[in-house]
């Protein structure tokens, strides 16, 4: 009987990868798709090294030695360093693959990209810190990154249920909590979350004015959305909740908080974590509103913040909080495409129904799949 071909013997391992791939998700999402699989260090593929082009700035003080391997105090020059773009996201298995391809779109568009430091934060009831760094390190050996554990327990008190159950994830809040997580020097961030990709250089959105009337954050105003609608009629029929808007600087407006820019010393100092808790905890004794972590942020910050180019968050890419539908992109130029809601592209590609938008994040996918070849 003669061997079968290397061809033949390649195809049946690809489909055996498959089938073992197949079987594994569908153990561990419970076979309902409930619960996210677990996170594989090899799960995607190493992306290419980008380098900083020659008129970006040093991240190392004189204390370093310029070889980029310093260790204790030089480390922590690095991070502290004041020309540094720091970039905020979460990890966690439901949307690492999201993520990664976020952290690709950063570096791949940014004109300094070794200048840039990410900040990672888990949640540390449910997440193995150790495969997250793995997992990250094998796509971006080259990253500069830390890992900050998340306690739920902070949070998890606090949620109510909204429309959605995936809003009610307590790492979904962590974004209150980064003046607390974060390391004492990094003063400014811009805060991401994993359902999207930049295709313009993020060094222009971290350098935002904030300046004018000591704005706390940055984001993309929407004025022309319904504003009452993000609040219950028990709020609004109180005669008192309502004037939380009075005497703001400008007119209260919805803004995403996908993507901000935050000044984390103005925030300490100014104590907004406790302020976004107050009106949690005045959520769980009546209800005044439905969408998750987002009305306290509109609660504290509307009309208080600095304004930012909508082209820096072309939202609702995703759809809908119920049907993910798909949507077109707002009129106007595109630095960063979001897809806020349901749907979500990577699970739409799985599932042979993308959106036509779907296409501009297929590219920045790391993925590996069940008859890839790399070596």
């Amino acid at each position: 009987m003669p061997l079968p071909s290397n061809k033949a013997l390649l195809f049946f391992s690809s489909s055996l990868s498959l089938l073992l791939f197949s079987i594994s998700t569908a153990v561990a999402n419970g076979g309902g798709g409930a619960t996210a699989p677990a996170i594989d260090p090899g799960q995607f593929k190493e992306a290419p090294e980008f380098y900083n082009s020659p008129a970006c700035p040093s991240l190392l003080n004189a204390s370093s030695d310029g070889n980029g391997d310093d260790e204790g105090d030089g480390e922590d020059d690095v991070i502290c360093s004041e020309t540094a773009v720091h970039v905020a996201m979460t990890l966690d298995a439901a949307y690492i693959r999201g993520s990664m391809a976020a952290i690709l779109s950063v570096l791949q568009h940014s004109s300094c990209p070794q200048n840039v430091i990410f900040h990672f934060v888990y949640s540390a009831a449910t997440s193995d810190a150790s495969l997250l760094r793995a997992t990250v390190s094998s796509s971006f050996p080259y990253l500069r990154f830390q890992l900050h554990p998340f306690d739920a327990s902070a949070v998890s008190g606090l949620i109510s249920t909204s429309i959605r159950s995936a809003l009610d994830c307590p790492l979904n809040y962590a974004r209150s909590y980064l003046a607390n997580l974060l390391p004492l020097c990094v003063r400014r961030i811009v805060y991401l979350d994993s359902d999207l990709v930049l295709v313009d250089d993020i060094a222009s959105l971290a350098a935002t004015p904030l300046d004018p009337g000591s704005a706390v954050l940055a984001a993309p105003e929407y004025c022309n959305a319904n504003f009452t609608s993000y609040f219950t009629p028990t709020f609004w029929s109180s005669p008192s909740l309502p004037l939380a808007f009075a005497g703001r600087r400008r007119q209260p407006c919805y803004f995403n908080t996908g993507v901000m820019v935050i000044d984390l010393d103005r925030w300490r100092a100014g104590g907004y974590t406790a302020k976004i808790e107050e009106w949690m905890e005045l959520q769980k004794r009546m209800r005044i509103y439905e969408l998750g972590s987002l009305p306290p942020f509109l609660l504290v910050f509307a009309g208080e913040i600095a304004p930012v180019d909508h082209r820096w968050n072309q939202h609702g890419l995703g759809g809908d909080n119920f049907r993910g539908l798909c949507r077109d992109l707002h009129p106007g130029p595109v630095s960063l495409l979001h897809w806020s809601g349901k749907g979500k592209p990577w699970a739409r590609l799985d599932a042979n129904r993308p959106c036509p938008l779907d296409a501009l994040w297929a590219p920045y996918d790391l993925q590996r799949t069940p008859f890839s070849l790399d070596s």
